[in-house]
């Protein structure tokens, strides 16, 4: 039977290209809110970080309406780190539409998400995005991304996908290049015409693969999916079994069952095959499980999500501030929650170490792990972590290390820098173009080489650069890069910074605090030019006598100290640092606290 009133698409594109926009009108076009209704812009990302940050961190379900379809919408996120999110969503839909930048054109990430969607076999629908603006290239960029898909082999059929030239956020949709569109008429047309509708067997046996898992404190989990055969209806009885994983079968009831509708779940008591439905009530369900009808238990293959590349240790917080400021502070809570987020996150891994208070976890990159972190402290959690370190492998008795495809658009000026940096951490240049009068530059690099890059990077490009980079393969270890060139500015002692201590530490370096914060020896407090550690008195007061000169009770002029995010602190710490991180505060830290111990330690090692 062929579902001819429903279509499932995925919107999949490389980070700020503009999916959340597009949704967001195609949900005010398909009649999702009334006319007089005041809606917030980029309405799926719900998350108080997604709107924080200004990106899609978790792929969200919506629906809309048009004529007698529903389509069903899967927004992902861009930004490379969260791609397992866009693995696992592509078995829910029998389409893609692939947006593209119409100045920036097919970025990296643009090619993971494409190279994935093909091995599905899906069809697509390119969407040059953005042409209103000034810089915009339209031809250009669709030849961009036909000469991506002959690359990734891509069928005849898919060589053939419509291209259509967007304004996500005048919700302008046109198949001319010349013509700008009205409305977004001709892309929901495009959907109903390319996009094929689900072929499926709703007479067969419950066959159904769950492929998101949401939390309600109220109904527990919930098993987001799209039915592959069958149907479903409340108080049914399934059995839950996994194709991967060896757990034996077992029994459930579907206690409510929801349809995604625009920007909220309805109630329903029956669906059918083709359907993307939500199910409450199965208490232990997790991603990659199938839930069958009890007489035919029959699971299905899950995709295989890549593995990650990097890790950091977590552990209890062991400073002397420990235990003052957050609510869940023992190893067994923190364990727990780890725990909890790998029943929603697929391409995280949490392994237990040889203590118990310290856990190895590991992520696509820096930002998925620092994402987890800012999630973890806003919950009330207080802990500590390690540098990041890429994850090595062994393959055919060599080390090898994983390699990210960096792609960098910078002014030209800034150029020689960039080239200088990649080469100190052995960068391998593949490609370099003008566009404009900016170059864009593509590199093959360690993904270590780019730890502590970010930051560097926009400095010697004056913040016009645009950095990003995705996953590319293993490839035999470079040799050693050296992490840092500068060193730590130390507290001496444990009290409270002053303004006569702090205004002295300020001639040796960038400080990490102000006046009136409490420092305990062997915490970080700014950042030394020169590459050893250095320690600085900040709790030092001016001694009172009764001599006065003039002008030495002027106010001392201390300049503003740089306060760190949970990312800058994971690019500055190096391997013997950690990071504390409580609701309240971000501390750094060395290992090892006491400053005798520490240069007994070095001067051991020498």
């Amino acid at each position: 039977m062929v579902r001819n009133d429903l279509r499932n698409i995925a919107i999949i594109a490389h980070v700020d290209h503009g999916k959340t926009t597009l949704v967001d009108q195609m949900l005010k076009q398909g009649g999702a809110f009334r006319d007089n209704q005041v809606v917030e812009e980029r309405v799926m990302d719900s998350n108080d970080l997604e709107r924080e940050r200004g990106i899609t961190i978790l792929a969200k379900n919506t629906s809309v309406h048009y004529k007698d379809t529903k389509i069903n919408v899967v927004d992902t996120p861009g930004h490379a780190d969260f791609s397992g999110e866009v693995e696992r969503i592509l078995k829910m839909v029998d389409g893609v539409i692939l947006l593209v930048d119409a100045f920036e054109g097919p970025m990296p990430q643009t090619r993971f998400v494409l190279e994935k969607a093909l091995e599905f076999g899906h069809k697509i629908i390119i969407v040059v995005n953005k042409i209103d603006r000034p810089d915009a290239r339209l031809s250009d960029v669709g030849d961009e991304v036909l000469e991506l898909l002959l690359t990734l082999d891509a069928t005849d059929e898919q060589l053939d996908s419509p291209i259509l030239y967007c304004s996500g956020r005048d919700g302008t949709a046109s198949l001319s290049p010349n013509k700008p569109g009205e409305d977004l008429v001709p892309l929901f047309e495009t959907i109903l015409d390319h996009i094929p509708a689900p072929h499926v067997n709703v007479d067969g046996e419950l066959q159904m693969l769950v492929s998101s898992i949401d939390y309600n404190d109220y109904v527990g989990r919930i098993a987001i999916g799209r039915i592959e055969r069958g149907s479903v209806k409340v108080g049914q009885e399934v059995t839950v079994c996994s194709y991967s994983r060896k757990d034996k079968p077992y029994k459930a009831k579907v206690v409510s069952l929801y349809t995604i509708d625009s920007l909220g779940r309805t109630p329903i008591e029956t669906a059918s095959a083709g359907d993307i439905v939500c199910i409450s009530g199965i208490e232990n369900v997790t991603i990659g499980d199938t839930l069958c009808s009890s007489d035919a238990v029959e699971p299905l293959p899950f995709v295989k999500i890549s593995e990650p590349t990097v890790e950091m240790y977590f552990s209890v917080n062991d400073s002397p501030f420990a235990g003052r400021e957050g609510k869940y502070v023992t190893s067994r809570q923190l364990r727990e929650r780890l725990h909890r987020e790998l029943l929603k996150d697929v391409s995280l891994r949490v392994h237990e170490t040889e203590t118990t208070d310290t856990f190895r976890v590991a992520g696509r990159g820096e930002m998925h792990l620092s994402i987890l972190i800012e999630n973890l402290r806003r919950e009330g959690y207080e802990f500590q972590v390690g540098a990041p370190r890429a994850l090595y492998k062994e393959i055919d008795g060599q080390l090898c290390e994983p390699i990210e495809r960096m792609v960098a658009d910078v002014p030209s000026e800034a150029l020689g820098s960039v080239m200088e940096k990649m080469g100190e951490r052995k960068g391998e240049l593949q490609h370099m173009a003008p566009q404009g009068d900016r170059m864009r530059v593509e590199f093959l690099i360690p993904a270590r080489g780019l730890f502590g890059y970010k930051t560097e990077f926009l400095t010697d490009t004056r913040g016009e650069g645009i950095l990003s980079s995705v996953f590319y393969d293993y490839q035999p270890y470079k040799g050693d890069i050296r992490k840092r060139k500068t060193g730590s500015l130390i507290a001496f002692e444990t009290g409270t910074a002053v303004g006569y201590g702090l205004f002295n530490a300020q001639e040796r370096g960038q400080l990490f605090i102000g006046a009136g914060e409490e420092v305990y020896e062997g915490m970080i407090v700014g950042v030394s030019p020169k590459s050893e550690d250095m320690a600085v008195n900040v709790c030092k007061k001016k001694q009172l006598t009764n001599m006065r000169a003039s002008g030495s009770d002027d106010a001392l002029r201390l300049i503003p100290p740089h306060i760190m995010s949970i990312e800058e602190a994971m690019e500055f710490i190096s391997d013997d640092e950690l990071i504390e991180v409580t609701p309240t505060n971000i501390r750094m830290r060395k290992a090892i606290l006491s400053n005798s111990e520490r240069m007994k330690k070095l001067k051991s090692h020498k």
